[in-house]
């Protein structure tokens, strides 16, 4: 057995760039590595020194039985991130808590029932985007203009008959020529940037596993840096733990300024091929975390 099994899925082998990066990193530091779809039974992850949850990007329709996974692989090994960490990851409500805690979050208007989706819907004027709280590689995410709002309420009463709640927010213009900007953590440090192109600009997602995206290096600017600085360091206090990686995804508002979309803990690609070191600093964190 390995020292080091990477968490991956069926469906994602061979599409995760940053997986040969991290294997030949940990080779490079002198461990094993393989990586395993979380759902095969017959893994036993707990012969591992820690298991490394990647390109689990699958989970979202069956989240309760990753969950549980996590909790039993926590239980006989070390899981980076924690199972504690993802739980909470998992369900984009976090988004809540941060904007209570004065962080610039993205406007959100929230339905957790049928009877809220017109109100989430009126709230912006323009285009919304119109999304669940659980989801992966932006799967079920849609913009709708101000004449499809009859389009936009038969999505959040789609993604509402699928147990999930939804979540609805303004479509932000400066998007369509600045994209998103990523920032990458790991073991608590800035590790590098990237671009992200607007997801939602042209036509709309097809299916698959995950939406393409057009990635490209980026370093960010001093006040987005220090946005990423704050959501991380509220990230370690509200879940009492540093995460192996963190990805901090931050959109410019109408004003400029970044506000936060996303944090990613569970499952983000980290696009390692956008900074030369990130994979060694990646593998060195993991190195850390088994002295």
């Amino acid at each position: 057995m390995p020292d080091v099994l990477i968490a991956s899925c069926a469906a994602a082998a061979g599409k995760d760039e940053d997986e040969p990066l991290l294997l030949a990193a940990l080779a490079a530091e002198g461990l094993t590595a393989s990586s395993a779809d979380w759902a095969d039974a017959d893994v036993d992850w707990g012969a591992a020194a820690a298991v490394v949850v990647r390109s689990t990007w699958d989970y979202a329709p069956r989240r309760d039985e990753f969950l549980a996974w996590a909790r039993r692989v926590e239980s006989a090994t070390r899981l980076l991130n924690p199972a504690g960490v993802l739980t909470w990851n998992t369900d984009k409500r976090y988004l809540r808590e941060l904007a209570d805690a004065a962080v610039p979050v993205v406007p959100t208007a929230w339905a957790e029932q049928p009877g809220e989706v017109d109100a989430a819907l009126a709230r912006w004027p323009g285009d919304v985007v119109v999304k669940p709280v659980v989801s992966a590689g932006a799967r079920d995410t849609a913009r709708f203009a101000p004449a499809a709002r009859a389009e936009a309420r038969a999505a959040a009463e789609g993604i509402l008959a699928s147990g999930r709640a939804v979540m609805v927010q303004p479509y932000l213009d400066r998007l369509d020529a600045e994209g998103e900007t990523g920032l990458v953590y790991l073991d608590g440090a800035a590790s590098h940037a990237f671009g992200k192109g607007a997801l939602l600009a042209g036509e709309a997602l097809g299916p698959g596993l995950y939406a393409e995206e057009e990635i490209t290096a980026r370093t960010a600017t001093a006040e987005q840096q220090a946005l990423g600085d704050r959501v991380l360091a509220w990230v370690g206090e509200r879940t009492g733990t540093v995460p192996l990686y963190a990805r901090v995804d931050l959109v410019p508002g109408e004003d400029g300024a970044p506000q936060v979309i996303e944090v990613e803990l569970t499952e983000p690609s980290l696009f390692l091929t956008t900074d030369d070191g990130a994979a060694a600093r990646l593998a060195a964190a993991v190195r850390a975390r088994l002295s």
